[in-house]
């Protein structure tokens, strides 16, 4: 992936969302050589704007004539005011009723990022419902079409933290109802897909970061608060939220049956520990460190992701820096925590 100009530090939302919306020329030629218009299921959640705002910017610059549909229930309306104000074209339906999904036009080019994690326990029907039934509607509804679906890493054990990370071959061990269910998600995909003829990529992904929200930002907030950083989950990957929307955008060329399976993440295994002392650092504080890290950890091999589309635009220490900066001036946050030291998959 060609490199973006990077800014020193971000101090705005509206320097963020064109930083994380800025096309690479790989994805503009990507775009050109797609065939078809494109619907973006699950658009209002935390990836969702600014994928959409990327490929629009991406689809302009290659000047190719296509409808973009970008779809949600919309339980915000600023988020599809913002979406309708950058010249996307916005549905609203709630896909889990059969007869607003048929108002979604069947187009060529499905990206799917719906999904339900949080307030999974406790709510395991509609997480199964969500995860697993809606699947099979909309591959079923868009048959024949291209799909990339947004899965995660979770479907993954938690493996030895010297042992490089989960690959795409390695055997699956969900941990807990919503990582089995993601699991499910896969599987509903894949029956479908294999049934209708449509082209399948999955995509599993550990963790999208930013500023607003992420594992970098979890672990920097606490340390800029003074609260205790625990260590149990003492290491993650996560990867420029700007490089994983580009990825998955890409990945409709590559989706293909039987379905393609590609991890999606940085190629850094992160201490917590580590980092929690370079925010101390930067901070000019003292860490609280608790807990002993355990050896094994939720992480995955992302280097297929990397030989087909070139190495993350924004490395590790530049999101280090833009976070504490983000921090220090008080920008805004979405308020959700990744509970990524969950260890039970209890979500």
């Amino acid at each position: 992936m060609n490199s973006i100009d990077l800014p020193e530090r971000i101090n705005s939302e509206e320097i963020l969302d064109d930083v994380l919306s800025r096309p690479s020329d790989a994805l503009i030629e990507s775009l050109r050589r797609l065939d078809g218009d494109i619907a973006v299921l699950g658009v209002g959640g935390k990836m969702g704007p600014t994928l959409a705002y990327l490929l629009k910017r991406a689809n302009d610059a290659a000047g190719v004539a296509r409808d973009i549909f970008a779809v949600s229930r919309f339980s915000n309306n600023d988020v599809r005011d913002q979406l309708e104000s950058n010249g996307i074209r916005t549905l609203s339906a709630d896909l889990l009723e059969s007869e607003q999904l048929k108002t979604v036009p069947k187009v060529r080019n499905v990206i799917y990022l719906v999904g339900m994690k949080f307030g999974s326990t406790g709510n395991q029907d509609l997480t199964w419902a969500m995860n697993t039934y809606l699947p099979g509607m909309v591959a079923q509804h868009f048959a024949g079409s291209r799909i990339v679906a947004l899965s995660t890493g979770n479907v993954y054990p938690l493996v030895p933290v010297t042992a490089g990370g989960s690959r795409e071959d390695d055997a699956t061990g969900p941990v807990g109802e919503y990582a089995q269910s993601c699991l499910g998600r896969e599987r509903i995909f894949s029956y479908w897909t294999a049934r209708t003829g449509s082209p399948l990529c999955l995509i599993r992904l550990n963790y999208a970061a930013e500023l607003r929200y992420g594992v970098l930002m979890d672990v920097g907030q606490q340390v800029y608060d003074r609260q205790p950083v625990d260590v149990t989950m003492g290491h993650f990957n996560c990867v420029w939220q700007g490089y994983a929307n580009e990825v998955i955008i890409r990945s409709l060329e590559i989706a293909e049956q039987p379905a393609r399976v590609l991890n999606l993440t940085g190629p850094e295994t992160v201490s917590v520990r580590r980092l929690a002392r370079r925010f101390a650092q930067r901070f000019g504080v003292e860490e609280e460190i608790v807990g002993t890290e355990a050896e094994t950890a939720l992480l995955n091999d992302a280097s297929v992701c990397y030989r087909l589309f070139g190495y993350p635009s924004v490395g590790l220490e530049t999101l280090i820096e833009w976070c504490s900066a983000w921090i220090e001036q008080g920008g805004p946050t979405l308020k959700k925590p990744t509970h990524f030291q969950t260890r039970d998959g209890r979500f």
